[in-house]
């Protein structure tokens, strides 16, 4: 899967857009944000970003 392909697939699906930014933020290897404003959605998002995956978008619309 590209990054232009999930960003598009999550769009058109609806998906939280805190789970978008840390699925982002997981693709392309940036640094965790402060834990004060890491929610659950953006967490999981996150490490399916990491290992670039798009089996959960649907848990997240």
């Amino acid at each position: 899967m590209t990054y232009y392909e999930g960003v598009k697939k999550m769009e058109e699906m609806g998906v939280n857009d805190n789970y978008i930014q840390g699925w982002v933020a997981g693709f392309l290897n940036n640094p965790e944000i402060e834990e004060q404003r890491i929610t659950d959605e953006w967490e999981s998002g996150f490490e399916d970003g990491k290992e670039h995956t798009d089996s959960n978008f649907g848990s997240f619309c």
